[in-house]
């Protein structure tokens, strides 16, 4: 059976974001991701962990201003310094948490200015990271992000886009991040693309499509897919970075049927 994490960006949130990590571990949820950490010390965030017995198994590098709608920094020209620290804040805090792969947001792509010059940037700020975590033995995943729906204008928006810069980055701690919700709006090729390429995925995540809410509210087979994943022996995580139709509770039938 997969490994199921809670992801509390999306779950539990009808309580404060502390309360989160105990809610989550008795709904029967052994790890945690989240999109960011930096807003609470790393000590205070072990110490949820810790009480709830839960892992900390992802979140991201810091995106730049999340508020005023960046999605990462990666990608842009111009920013290498400020992504340079955020790799250090991110090393930082997985080492507190003793989290082992962390999420490299490419960016959305700035008008008017060369894709060689954004990728050239974008493959020299991932080595950066990469050869950061890599002493410490640390992962860097990078995601495709639906650029149609939820995150229009995003720089690495394919699984085929994903897994090429992959290679080009050249480094043996760098994943890609597989989130079938947005594998499905962009490419489909779900169950084909697990079985070629799950030696290259370092993390998994899903939501159903239309909506993005919980397994078995939409047209993607989950409970073939999980049994494929068992089949093909993953024996990482699996995010449930979903939004609940009708509440976290409610929607959690799925879950109790698998875990």
């Amino acid at each position: 059976m997969p490994k199921f994490a809670a992801n509390l960006s999306f779950l539990f949130t009808e309580r404060p974001f502390p309360q989160r990590f105990a809610a989550a571990a008795a709904a029967g949820f052994k790890g945690v991701e989240y999109l960011f950490p930096y807003d609470w010390p790393a000590a205070e965030i072990a110490g949820w962990l810790a009480a709830a017995g839960l892992e900390q198994v992802l979140f991201n590098l810091p995106p730049g201003d999340w508020a005023a709608g960046e999605r990462g920094l990666a990608c842009l020209p111009g920013r290498q310094g400020e992504f340079a620290e955020g790799v250090e804040q991110a090393l930082h805090y997985a080492l507190a948490l003793d989290c082992r792969r962390v999420h490299c947001l490419a960016g959305l792509r700035p008008p008017g200015v060369p894709e060689a010059e954004l990728e050239a940037v974008y493959l020299a700020n991932l080595r950066h990271c990469a050869d950061r975590f890599a002493p410490l033995g640390l992962t860097v995943t990078i995601e495709p992000i639906n650029s149609r729906i939820d995150m229009p204008g995003y720089w690495l928006d394919t699984p085929a886009r994903a897994f090429e810069l992959q290679a080009r980055i050249d480094r043996a701690n760098v994943a890609v991040q597989y989130d079938i919700y947005h594998a499905q709006i962009m490419a489909g090729d779900l169950a084909h693309t697990l079985e070629a390429r799950l030696g290259r995925i370092g993390h998994v995540q899903i939501a159903d499509n239309p909506g993005r809410h919980e397994p078995g509210t939409g047209e993607i087979n989950y409970p073939f897919l999980f049994d494929l994943l068992d089949r093909l022996g993953y024996a990482g995580w699996v995010g449930c970075e979903y939004k609940p139709r009708a509440g976290t509770e409610a929607g959690l039938e799925w879950f109790r049927a698998w875990r």
